[in-house]
């Protein structure tokens, strides 16, 4: 389902948060395919408090291309901290002060994590947090694009097919 150089980033940075007891939930992207999604996997999105950034920065440090910094790119505005571990782009968002724009780019929603909503998952072997169903159309709605629709779509048959 994945590629080895996925699992092997993903191992590594779950790995971490899970040792430094640092809540987290994997989105976007890579919970969609997770539930199905077909399209391309980009990058790994990893959403954690903000007040946590600074407790996994020594051993991340080596694979940082962006950040720790606030980015607002018209669509997201969020602290954020992107790696490249062996070729895998991982993005680190915050978890509590994120915003994201709605389509027409004129409104900024919050846009809080709730870790208790969050679903432990096996994949590939792991056991990691990730974002629930609902959770991930209910953010992707805001976002253009058509992976977005692909992710939705397929996020909404894996809801019906597991009811």
């Amino acid at each position: 389902m994945f590629q080895e150089k996925t699992i092997k980033a993903l191992e590594w940075i779950t790995e971490i948060l899970k040792r430094k007891n640092i809540p987290y939930q994997i989105s976007g992207g890579f919970a969609a395919k997770i539930y199905g999604s077909e399209r391309p996997l980009n990058d790994i999105d990893i959403d954690i408090p903000e007040d946590k950034f600074e407790s996994i920065l020594a051993e991340i440090k080596p694979y940082i291309t962006y950040g720790p910094d606030q980015l607002n790119d018209g669509k997201w505005d969020t602290k954020l901290i992107t790696l490249n571990f062996k070729g895998q782009e991982i993005d680190i968002g915050g978890a509590f002060e994120t915003k994201i724009s709605n389509k027409k780019r004129t409104k900024w929603i919050p846009y809080p994590i709730d870790f208790s909503k969050s679903l432990k998952m096996k994949v590939e072997g792991l056991e990691i947090s990730v974002i629930s169903p609902e959770e991930l159309i209910k953010y992707k709605q805001h976002l253009d694009g058509e992976h977005q629709t692909v992710d939705i779509n397929a996020v909404k048959k894996f809801i019906s097919n597991n009811v």
